[in-house]
């Protein structure tokens, strides 16, 4: 059985690899061609560039895992989520493609916002690289536990000759291929994997439930009823002010996430966002509904067949083994990491751009020329992987919590400033400076706290967005109110 799916995954290995290459003739000869494509992505490339790259292994992994703990209730995630890359696609994709050419054609996020507040170009670009290289790690670390987790459940014991765990290895494998296309072929690359990716996941979050609850012997998932839960299908069972909150506003974190935001800068023209954000919210309306629905009906099936799942994270892995032929379990899993792999392959090259553009180009080699410069954010994504792969190293980690943490830290810190810096002309350099310091900083400091976890004097925390975001909106408009007059270039008529 496992020598099939081991054939469907080199496959898809294979293919991955392939397009790295093909990739790496067509535009890799320049920075603007290495970041962004040439900023001419079409619009299905973009969108469901932008869709697989937010959605990671969670969506495989964390979700259904949340679902099948504690019910339909956890469904609000996914509803705060839809609402938010809905509103993202209105208020940030138009603007952020117009604006970031119109001001001296950024090719990063920080580039963007030196240039459109210069008196604090140098300050912008430092900090908001250095947010985005530490919150990457981690959020890169949470794509190799997912990895890891799927070579530790299908493969168990069958590279034990190796001399690592199967844990390590599914990391390292994982890391290795994913570095291959994207240091390789650049964001071509990884917005056309990422293509394929998205196809790939939507059909296995489509097939799974559907085979769950409704494949041959009718013992195979059985009503949903079945599961001995209180409130299990209750969209509200149990449910707090605190935790719908908490839930609901994950949707904030799309306005601050640079591997999200960066597709919007790629699109060929304006007039095409339009057709990629309805491309993008289709496919995002599919996938959360599959995946809602393997943690339902995965937890109907073992409630049903007497099976013990130890981590409620592995469902699906677990449902792909139990459940499939061996080729179509490699394609399965091939979903999964296609999951994991489109984000870390985004957030690496986000993070290496940021190195390269924000810190190499600006403090030691100002004069690098485009080959130079590409070759230079290749080495830094090995580094970011590096250093993502360390981080990865405990097999404990949970995964839906990892990307929270990274989730919140971007949607705080970018967010106000991004939604901001769009839209309000008053806005100022030191109000963005203060909107990037204080929407991270409350968010770390809140975690440190454990407040995610537990309110002083409470049983239930608050997710550490919610205070992070309106921290950094305050200090955005408060600062820069106190300092208007400062130097800012005006947003386009």
């Amino acid at each position: 059985m496992q020598t099939g799916t081991l054939i469907s995954l080199a496959l898809y290995f294979i293919l991955m690899i392939a397009i790295g290459l093909w990739a790496w003739k067509r535009s890799t000869d320049t920075s603007e061609g290495y970041l962004l494509a040439g900023r001419n992505l079409h619009p299905a490339v973009a969108a469901l560039s932008a869709g697989a790259s937010d959605m990671s292994g969670w969506l495989l992994l964390g979700l259904p895992g949340a679902l099948y703990a504690s019910g339909l209730v956890e469904a609000w995630i996914g509803i705060g989520l839809f609402i938010g890359a809905l509103a993202n696609w209105f208020i940030v994709a138009p603007r952020l493609r117009e604006q970031t050419e119109s001001y001296g054609n950024s090719l990063t996020i920080p580039e963007f916002l030196a240039n459109r507040f210069p008196d604090k170009a140098v300050a912008l670009r430092v900090i908001s690289a250095l947010i985005v290289v530490v919150f990457f790690s981690v959020y890169t670390a949470a794509g190799l536990v997912g990895g890891g987790k799927l070579f530790e459940t299908s493969f168990a014991g069958l590279f034990g000759d190796m001399g690592m765990s199967d844990y390590s290895l599914g990391i390292w494998l994982t890391a290795l291929v994913v570095l291959a296309y994207t240091m390789v072929g650049g964001f071509l690359a990884v917005s056309l994997t990422d293509f394929v990716q998205g196809c790939i996941m939507v059909v296995a979050l489509v097939l799974m439930p559907l085979v769950v609850m409704f494949g041959s012997g009718g013992e195979a998932g059985g009503s949903l009823t079945d599961v001995p839960v209180e409130g299990f299908l209750d969209l509200t069972h149990g449910l707090t002010l605190l935790g719908f909150v908490s839930a609901v506003t994950w949707g904030l974190g799309y306005f601050g996430q640079p591997h999200i935001i960066v597709r919007f800068m790629a699109i060929d023209t304006v007039e095409k966002v339009k057709t990629a954000r309805n491309i993008g919210m289709t496919w995002m309306g599919v996938a959360l509904i599959g995946s809602i629905g393997i943690g339902l009906a995965g937890r109907a099936y073992v409630e049903r067949n007497g099976i013990a799942i130890e981590d409620p994270e592995t469902i699906f892995i677990v449902l792909a083994n139990l459940l499939f032929h061996p080729l179509v379990t490699g394609f399965l899993l091939a979903a999964l990491l296609a999951a994991i792999m489109s984000t870390i392959s985004s957030q690496l090259l986000v993070a290496s751009s940021s190195l390269t553009e924000d810190f190499y180009k600006l403090f030691f080699r100002k004069s690098a020329g485009e080959r130079e410069s590409v070759n230079v954010g290749r080495v830094c994504v090995a580094l970011v992987a590096f250093a993502a792969i360390i981080i990865a190293g405990d097999p404990d980690s949970k995964v839906l919590g990892l990307v929270s943490n990274a989730w919140a830290g971007f949607g705080a810190a970018f967010g106000p400033l991004i939604i901001l810096s769009l839209t309000w002309d008053r806005m100022t350099g030191a109000g963005a400076v203060a909107g990037l310091v204080t929407g991270a900083g409350v968010v770390m400091a809140w975690i440190a706290l454990g407040w995610n976890a537990a309110l002083p004097g409470m049983d239930q925390g608050l997710y550490e967005i919610v205070p992070g975001f309106i921290a950094s909106w305050l200090a955005i408009w408060l600062v820069s109110k106190a300092t208007a007059g400062s130097t800012a270039r005006p947003l386009p008529a």
